[in-house]
């Protein structure tokens, strides 16, 4: 690509960007956002070639847009690219909500919808802001594109293509399909995390629980360090699906204190053996497709 311009360039923007410029897959990267500090720092970083005053110099000529800012911004962001959307240009998202995503899109796009292939690359880290950024942050990672019935299959390639010279994997579901699974395996858990430490700070004692935390709950619940901006424009855009999870969850949580005040031992012990070999599969699984990456690369 001669040209992609990214609105966002923190972690998820800025890794994009990395990882295409280290495959020679795009000559230019212009930059947007909402203050000039992190756009200069990324020109610093080498992640974009031209941060850029306006939405009309960003888009102009470009090849693919990338929109990697909180969800909640989507619409307006959009909105503002609509008047300039050149019509060989690709627009697409790095959103870990769709259902919302593609209603704004619809919103702010109008006859120019089919221009928008939505995504969302299943990576992150707990960081922020453009030093965050890395080459290989989606490498062996799934991306899954939420395909809308108006993209041609040349646009939703452009898109997948880009992804892939990132190193990631391309997976295909539905808006809908989409914000329920993320529900249950991505939302939720930040949802328990951040709700766990917060719970932890506003007790009395504290700093005499948090001297004592150690690896257990820094694993559980390292992604509380997740930005709580966008985080909490998550758990607003995909609430229905995330109540839904929480309320079963709940449920769940009140089964297992009942065994516990009952000291059923069996009870309990056969809820966690149910976990543990669930999540060995699951290990498994994940470990099996990373050979299986590793081997196509070679």
């Amino acid at each position: 690509m001669k040209k992609i311009a990214i609105f966002g360039v923190g972690l998820i923007g800025g890794s994009f960007a990395l990882a295409l410029r280290k495959v020679g897959a795009v000559q230019h990267v212009a930059g947007v956002g909402r203050s000039l500090a992190p756009l200069m720092r990324a020109k610093e970083l080498g992640i974009i070639d031209t941060a850029c005053s306006s939405v009309e110099e960003a888009v102009a000529a470009a090849d693919l847009i990338l929109v990697a800012a909180p969800v909640a911004q989507t619409e307006a962001i959009l909105a503002s690219i609509a008047p300039c959307l050149e019509p060989g240009t690709v627009v697409t998202d790095a959103g870990s909500t769709k259902t919302d995503v593609v209603a704004a899109a619809r919103k702010a796009l109008g006859k120019k919808i089919a221009q928008f292939v939505p995504g969302h690359p299943i990576a992150g880290r707990e960081q922020n802001g453009p030093d965050a950024a890395i080459v290989d942050l989606y490498v062996g990672k799934k991306t899954v594109i939420t395909a809308l019935p108006e993209n041609t299959e040349s646009d939703i390639a452009r898109v997948a293509e880009a992804w892939q010279r990132c190193g990631s994997i391309i997976h295909r579901l539905t808006p809908q399909e989409h914000d329920r699974v993320f529900a249950a395996v991505s939302h939720l858990p930040h949802l328990l995390a951040y709700a766990l430490v917060d719970d932890i700070a506003k007790k009395p004692h504290a700093d005499l629980l948090f001297q004592y935390a150690a690896s257990g709950f820094r694993d559980f619940t390292r992604i509380a360090g997740s930005s709580p901006e966008m985080w909490r424009d998550i758990s607003l855009a995909n609430h229905t699906a995330l109540l839904g999870e929480l309320d079963a969850y709940m449920e769940r949580l009140n089964e297992l204190r009942g065994l516990l005040a009952e000291r059923n031992s069996k009870g309990i012990e056969a809820v966690y053996a149910n976990a543990q070999h669930a999540r060995q599969n699951w290990i498994r699984t994940i470990e099996a497709a990373e050979q299986q990456s590793k081997q196509g690369g070679d």
